[in-house]
């Protein structure tokens, strides 16, 4: 693959984003929203829940079924006081279903809102669960690269942290929203299909979909897949560097099964949202190192940020998921746990992803990367459509299907 990402400079992937074309709150019904459809040749505007007429039939629909837990913790000292922890990522246990399940103590990597005034010590806050009134506790261990790792402990209930963060969790609303989080985000910032707990943020693209809309994909005879990437709070983290070589990303988690990756095989494949895309071709990832012997068991089942771009690989999507159920079924696994730090920037070729849904993304980020990467130059002419156009634009905005090969 071209080395070219090393010139790739983020100040060729910004535009100008008024603060009246970010949408605050997501329209009452959620399929009604705008959807911008490129073809690849040309822009055509609809309604989302027109999808079922204009996708590729034949197409597999990959959902990511992430469900956004509430990360963010509010403690308030004695001296008034107000710290917030920001839960990113279980350390101990490791698992995040065990992390979430357990009862006794716990250890989170986390971003803390006002550190200065909290110097040292634990932080406590009451509240109620089932009826019962139950004290929380947090204390520092550690600090790495501007994350501290956390150690969380409760009383007063058998309770498990993941229904700790439900009686006292807030819901990570985006903080370019310029709001906090309402009652109404519990429900509006998931998605209706969202089952696995663990994202500290939504999978926005799959925000549209409705019961109804899935109901209506089904009539029509599209097979849909589900997957899970847990949504890591590095997906708002901005570019600071002036080249994109320079920018750290984010670590996620991701889930799947033996007969979802069978699914994709011989298929053309539309991914709901980036976190999809990012795990469909990190799965193609994995499969190269399965099929050149690198990855013989499921312990090293990572793609690190520019493998795709200083390993060559011809082999087909196909050839690739066959290698990595091989390894599976030789290993004895059935799901397949695996992390991954891919960067998808311009110059990147994709392997297993045929068209997307994704929502408009910020300037000079690297979710904007990654859809220009798909576009290629054409990413311009398509926001500046959207901009013109009346479309909302980030998390709770509206739309868009690229699809540029029937």
């Amino acid at each position: 693959m071209s080395p070219g990402y090393h010139n790739i400079r983020i100040g060729d992937y910004f535009y100008d984003l008024p603060d009246e074309k970010i949408a605050k709150y997501p329209l009452p019904e959620r399929d009604s929203s705008k959807l911008l459809h490129w073809n690849g040749v040309e822009i055509n505007d609809r309604i989302f829940r027109d999808m079922p007429a204009i996708l590729s039939p034949g197409s597999l629909i990959v959902f990511n079924n992430t469900r956004v837990i509430r990360a963010r913790l509010i403690f308030r000292k004695e001296s008034g006081a107000t710290i917030e922890i920001f839960c990113l990522e279980p350390l101990e246990p490791y698992d995040f279903a065990m992390n979430l399940s357990c009862t006794t103590g716990v250890v989170w990597k986390c971003l803390i809102g006002n550190l200065r005034r909290w110097k040292s010590g634990r932080l406590t806050a009451t509240f109620t669960a089932e009826g019962v009134t139950c004290v929380l506790h947090a204390e520092k261990i550690s600090a790495e690269g501007g994350t501290f790792m956390i150690r969380f402990e409760w009383e007063g209930g058998q309770i498990s942290f993941g229904e700790v963060l439900e009686a006292i969790g807030h819901m990570p609303v985006p903080p370019y929203l310029g709001r906090e989080d309402e009652q109404s985000d519990v429900s509006s910032y998931q998605t209706v299909y969202a089952r696995i707990e663990g994202s500290v943020a939504a999978p926005t693209a799959g925000l549209h979909f409705t019961p109804s809309l899935l109901k209506s994909l089904t009539d029509r005879g599209f097979d849909t897949a589900e997957l899970t990437l847990h949504v890591s709070a590095g997906t708002f983290r901005p570019v600071k560097s002036e080249k994109i070589i320079d920018h750290l990303m984010h670590r996620e988690h991701f889930y799947v099964p033996q007969h979802i990756l069978r699914s994709l095989k011989g298929r053309k494949v539309i991914a709901v949202g980036t976190t999809t895309v990012r795990t469909l071709e990190s799965i193609y990832w994995l499969g190269v190192k399965c099929a050149e012997g690198i990855m013989k068991d499921g312990n090293s089942a990572s793609v690190s940020q520019w493998e795709p771009y200083t390993r060559r690989s011809d082999l087909d999507m196909d050839k690739a998921v066959e290698s990595l159920l091989g390894m599976m079924e030789n290993a004895g696994i059935e799901t397949l746990e695996a992390t991954t730090d891919i960067m998808i920037v311009p110059g990147y070729r994709f392997r297993a992803v045929n068209g997307m849904i994704t929502n408009f993304h910020q300037p000079g980020s690297t979710l904007l990367l990654l859809v220009a990467a798909f576009t290629g130059s054409r990413w311009r002419e398509v926001y500046d459509h959207a901009l013109t156009s009346g479309y909302r634009f980030l998390s709770y905005g509206d739309s868009m299907l690229l699809q540029p090969e029937k």
